[in-house]
């Protein structure tokens, strides 16, 4: 195997508290906008490209108004998110690390420029991140994302670990085995191994999945 490539939300640490509060704030300044958000509903909807949240979020309004209602939500997450840090799921910083020691780590996620590396700052493992990619630098599709990180690596075999049907469609379309955290945001139709823990990778024999 070549490298592991994860997800973020809902598969390294939950967000969506102080997400939603730094969301909230910026929604409160909207007179025209009488919407709040709230973990859980960020929950349903994390994994997803950042226009299809501001689609379902704002529906009545234009598709630029949306956009750049998430722009300046995600510009105040990052703001909130140094002084009040995600959840980390447990053993994830350690297992990263162990992990690192074997393979190259990647992260693939669909958020905004600079949200991966505020997370990989806050859990303390830039340094055990070989590469990483989101549609906020390329507007790349999840899948597409996946597949232009391996070309660029020139990697053959990864794997990708995440929690959404998002993160399954993402595996599907750039052909590579999908590791579904169970304790995470989402529900898949299908993935090719489940873990009940982050910690349980370590464990996992990521050569017979190919």
């Amino acid at each position: 195997m070549d490298a592991i490539f994860l997800d973020i939300d809902g598969t390294l640490w939950d967000s969506t508290y102080t997400v939603a509060k730094a969301w909230n704030k910026v929604l409160e300044t909207k007179p025209n906008l009488d919407l709040r958000v709230t973990p859980e509903r960020l929950k349903q909807l994390f994994g997803k490209p950042l226009a299809e949240i501001a689609a379902n979020l704002f529906p009545d309004f234009p598709k630029e108004m949306q956009l750049q209602l998430i722009d300046d939500c995600c510009k105040n997450e990052h703001e909130l998110l140094e002084q009040e840090p995600g959840i980390i799921f447990e053993g994830v910083v350690e297992t990263i690390r162990s992990l690192s020691c074997k393979y190259p780590v990647c992260i693939v996620s669909n958020c905004e420029a600079g949200y991966i590396e505020l997370v990989t700052k806050m859990l303390g493992i830039t340094d055990c991140i070989t590469d990483f990619e989101c549609p906020g630098y390329s507007g790349l599709s999840k899948g597409e994302n996946i597949l232009r990180v391996m070309e660029r690596n020139h990697y053959k075999k990864v794997v990708y670990v995440g929690d959404t049907q998002g993160d399954y469609e993402a595996c599907l379309h750039a052909d590579v085995p999908f590791i579904y955290c169970k304790y995470g945001f989402g529900t898949p139709k299908d993935c090719d191994i489940s873990i009940e823990k982050f910690g349980d990778l370590l464990n996992l024999d990521f050569f017979s999945l190919f």
